[in-house]
């Protein structure tokens, strides 16, 4: 005589039934209440999730697809957010190396000390260092060519403190910019424009005010400088190709004073995200007398831009996950329908609704548990290997599929964040879990009488 019982439950045929009465006897007693509550449907659970039973395999074909779905669902959040963190953290980079964080503009030329207003500036504990610098409008001329520019005179020793352009010089630096020297650093848009290099001579065109010839009349001012440096920043801003640089008191005696100059003063602070409340104090502490703005004036919508984007695509991406959710759905719904007369046969030894439902909950959460983590190891992987990826296919191909014109940089950036992993992650098990209510709920009422009737 046997003492087995085919359950379809593959721990239960390891023991007989008198051992299966003492593990429920166990299981109610106080002694072994609390582990063996927790044990009992964990691994009851465990073991319909990784069942080999030939008759079970179209049920563990769907809860694998649902594994599946899962990760796939999970490393593709993972690897479309990293690359987006990538291009935003490019892209801040680029504009950061380039715009002036917060700025301080003489707007009513009214007459200031240069050192005591930079002391005044630097009062401010968000303030990190200053530096002044006068923008004029101009044309560059060499050999007959003439092109229109923005000339801005700086301080190059203090320029280097607010700003990283001298980090993108490609040839010659930015402290060769001294006074009575004459001499100018181009980006490279406008240095292969005019088809000048290092050493070269280059006209600078300016108009001035000159009364001697009657009110406001205005006479241009002509000037050779040497070109001693070239920059590169991104062609996507334009910057190269519309910015030059000269020394701050070349500019100052070329330009003359308060003749539709810009001067004022370029400010860096420790956190250029508090550059709006920087730009109040500062307006304040300056009377109104300077006009002080920050970079989110001209730069702060390419930032919204991304961070809409990267909401719309988290969300759109996010159904990939749900969509596998159903497959969930369905597998437990159907191991709920094959496993009715093991869950009669469970009640009848003891077990209650809620240890049932907490069996089919676990067995879904290991579903999505292992679909998660297998999820968030192949995002990981392929958000590293995006870039390489998609470098060999160009190299394959013949094809750049990045240009630096529409997209600020000229390649795939990838930048992964543990948090970002974590919180897909656990919004993809939690999502699981949810998936396996009804189901559970479906299992825990049913009725031992009605499950065991035809059996």
């Amino acid at each position: 005589m046997s003492y087995f019982i085919d359950w379809n439950i593959e721990f239960l045929l390891l023991f007989k039934i008198k051992y299966v009465n003492t593990l429920i006897s166990i299981y109610n007693s106080k002694k072994g209440m609390y582990l063996n509550r927790l044990l009992f449907p964990i691994y009851i659970g465990f073991r319909y999730t990784i069942t080999k039973r030939k008759k079970n395999g179209y049920a563990s074909f769907i809860a694998c697809m649902s594994i599946l779905g899962i990760s796939l669902g999970v490393a593709i959040l993972i690897a479309v957010l990293s690359i987006m963190n990538g291009f935003d953290y490019e892209i801040r980079e680029r504009i950061f190396s380039i715009a002036k964080q917060v700025t301080a503009i003489n707007h009513q030329n009214v007459q200031y000390d240069l050192d005591n207003l930079k002391k005044l500036i630097m009062k401010n504990k968000d303030v990190i260092a200053c530096s002044p610098f006068i923008v004029r409008q101009g044309l560059l001329s060499k050999d007959g060519i003439i092109y229109g520019i923005e000339i801005n005179g700086i301080l190059s020793a203090q320029e280097s403190q607010v700003s990283q352009i001298y980090k993108n010089m490609i040839c010659g630096s930015m402290h060769s910019l001294k006074n009575k020297k004459f001499s100018i650093v181009l980006g490279k848009s406008v240095a292969q424009y005019l088809k000048v290099g290092l050493g070269d001579e280059i006209v600078m065109i300016t108009p001035r005010i000159n009364n001697r010839f009657g009110n406001n009349t205005i006479i241009p001012m002509i000037k050779k400088f040497i070109v001693t440096g070239i920059f590169h920043a991104s062609d996507g801003f334009g910057y190269d190709a519309t910015t030059v640089f000269i020394n701050y008191y070349d500019a100052k005696n070329l330009f003359g004073s308060n003749e539709g100059n810009i001067e004022g003063f370029n400010i860096k602070i420790k956190d250029p995200y508090r550059a709006i409340l920087v730009s109040k104090e500062l307006s304040k502490r300056l009377n109104n007398i300077f006009l002080v703005s920050d970079w989110t004036t001209k730069y702060g919508p390419y930032f919204k831009a991304i961070q809409m984007e990267k909401t719309i695509i988290f969300v759109i991406l996010l159904f990939i996950i749900t969509v596998a959710t159903f497959n969930l759905v369905s597998s437990l719904m159907m191991n709920v329908m094959e496993k009715q007369a093991e869950i009669a046969i469970l009640r009848t030894l003891g077990a209650t609704p809620f240890h049932i439902m907490c069996i089919f909950i676990i067995q879904g959460g290991i579903i999505g548990l292992f679909g998660s983590i297998l999820g968030m190891i192949g995002g990981c992987l392929l958000s590293i290997s995006a870039p390489h990826l998609v470098k060999f296919l160009e190299s394959v191909i013949g094809m750049h599929f990045i240009s630096e014109t529409i997209y600020y940089i000229d390649y795939l950036p990838s930048k992964l964040e543990w948090s970002n992993v974590l919180t897909i992650g656990l919004i993809a098990f939690t999502m699981s879990l949810f998936a396996t209510i009804y189901p559970s709920w479906k299992a825990a009422n049913i009725k031992p009488i009605n499950a065991l009737k035809y059996e």
